[in-house]
């Protein structure tokens, strides 16, 4: 009886998935995920790369900066050229527990405009990534499941799902799941599968040319989003990472945008 019982048991564990007795749960790889490529504060100069079904390029020259200041992360995008985008400024405090805040600076309407939950999913800049792109997603909007192990380039994953905990989440973000390509030796994450709001497969990201920044931290030099729907694709170089710099809070607010 004894024996019996402990089959049992040891059957109902298997089935539920403990993580603490059988590996990781998808949450905790997700959230090692984010980790390992979060270099705190930084300086980074990139370029993106605009082209569309045809073939025709637009070239866009960024500089940003972050710090993190009571927990949350404060970042400032600027565009540098060319001249017809040139000042154009997000500003983003990335909340722990909340909903991000963001706002925009354009130069030509010589204003400070917030960003609202139904802009968050909405083209940045006219690229393929998104508003929300910009930031890290909030952990807890979302739920995480274990969708196996895959091969990437030769690389074994795991397929992480995360999705949305409602449809205002949903709306707010642009899709309604992403399955992520993570790599089981060193958390690193190659591939992002992004649906739509009809379940529909919207887009890839694609990471490239990972780098060792600062002790245990790493990056992606070189990322990819692709849109299956449209045919268009953004590409996102880096140009330089210095991570040295501390940068002084007043900088980070939405008055000194326009200064």
């Amino acid at each position: 009886m004894k024996l019996l019982l402990k089959s049992l048991f040891t059957g109902l564990l298997l089935l539920s998935g403990t993580p603490g007795l059988f590996g990781q749960s998808a949450a905790e790889i997700s959230s090692k995920s984010r980790e390992v490529v979060d270099l705190g504060t930084m300086q980074m100069d990139f370029t993106i790369y605009i082209r569309d079904s045809r073939g025709s390029e637009r070239v866009r020259q960024l500089t940003m900066i972050s710090r993190i200041f009571n927990d949350v992360n404060k970042t400032l995008v600027r565009f540098t050229a060319p001249s017809d985008v040139q000042g154009t400024t997000l500003l983003i405090f990335d909340n722990k527990d909340t909903e991000d805040d963001m706002w925009i600076y354009m130069p030509a309407l010589k204003k400070v405009r917030r960003i609202i939950s139904s802009e968050r999913g909405k083209s940045f800049m006219g690229t393929e990534f998104t508003n929300a792109d910009m930031s890290k997603p909030n952990q807890a909007d979302f739920n995480y499941s274990l969708l196996g192990t895959a091969d990437h380039e030769g690389k074994a994953c795991w397929k992480v799902q995360s999705e949305g905990k409602d449809q205002t989440i949903n709306k707010a973000n642009g899709f309604s799941r992403t399955i992520s390509y993570i790599d089981k030796a060193n958390y690193l994450c190659y591939k992002v599968e992004y649906y739509d709001l009809s379940g529909n497969l919207q887009r890839i990201l694609t990471s490239h040319d990972y780098k060792n920044v600062t002790a245990n931290k790493y990056f992606s030099y070189r990322t990819v989003m692709e849109n299956v729907q449209n045919k268009r694709v953004s590409e996102m170089v880096i140009n330089k990472i210095d991570t040295g710099t501390k940068f002084q809070e007043d900088i980070f607010s939405p008055n000194a945008l326009q200064q």
